[in-house]
């Protein structure tokens, strides 16, 4: 399993990367099969350097702040409007509920109904399991102001965690335990930010992966362009001290279990 970073600004697309957006592919039964994690604002751009966007084979998205979902639009508009015709199907898209009107909303104003031929919609619940070829993604119920989700996306023995926008909660141990790599937001920085409910810090974030046992690599990511990552990347070290990375826009990894 191999996941590319395509976006992994926090809360707005910044000088050096797109906002939240993932590539994980897998081969299987003769071919490259393609799941995409969040498609935020300015992910679609780079998205096209990695992967058709007519094979890509779902979409999951975490909740529906637009810096995880407003490229949805242009990806509609890639599948409906090419010269050579529109892609056949409709692409398969898990979403919180309120996402198919939401998307339509986005893009066609009063046409709710506007992207039903292009996608085909399915309402995410805590603890979900769905099948994408090869992936198994097991979508957890996390701690943010809207309905949001994290996804445990596993193939060929290996497991990646991807936290979507959360604070600490239960649902964050189900979702780590044992990852190969834990995908974790850490767009707060402890002694500065104290709302609650809304995001981790890198520490908060090293302190799930902690609770929750067997993570091999924490990667903390979601970091906004106003924060130092080393400031993010100090606070998690000094609870965390395993592999500990920062995500960095383009950069593939390879995911062995």
């Amino acid at each position: 399993m191999r996941l590319t970073v395509v976006g992994c600004s926090g809360s707005f697309a910044g000088p050096d990367s797109p906002a939240s957006s993932y590539l994980v592919q897998a081969e299987h039964a003769g071919r490259t099969w393609s799941v995409v994690l969040d498609l935020g604002n300015g992910a679609l751009g780079p998205m096209q350097r990695f992967v058709d966007l007519a094979e890509i084979d779902a979409v999951f998205i975490s909740h529906l702040h637009p810096d995880h979902c407003v490229d949805m639009c242009g990806l509609y508009v890639t599948r409906k409007y090419r010269p050579g015709g529109r892609v056949e199907g409709q692409l398969p898209v898990h979403a919180p509920p309120g996402a198919e009107e939401r998307f339509a909303l986005m893009y066609h104003g009063l046409e709710h109904a506007g992207m039903s031929t292009e996608f085909a919609v399915h309402e995410l619940a805590d603890a979900q399991v769905t099948h994408v070829g090869p992936f198994t993604v097991t979508a957890y119920r996390v701690n943010h102001p809207v309905e949001a989700y994290g996804f445990r996306v596993e193939a060929d023995g290996a497991v990646l965690a991807y936290t979507g926008d959360t604070d600490s909660c239960d649902a964050l141990t189900p979702l780590l335990t044992g990852a190969d790599l834990a995908l974790a937001d850490s767009a707060f920085v402890d002694g500065r930010d104290d709302t609650q409910g809304v995001h981790l810090s890198g520490a908060r974030a090293a302190a799930a992966a902690v609770a929750a046992g067997g993570v091999q690599r924490l990667m903390l990511t979601h970091i906004p362009p106003w924060n130092d990552p080393e400031v993010c990347r100090n606070q998690a070290a000094a609870v965390w001290s395993g592999p500990l990375d920062l995500a960095v826009q383009g950069k593939a990894y390879e995911l062995q279990g």
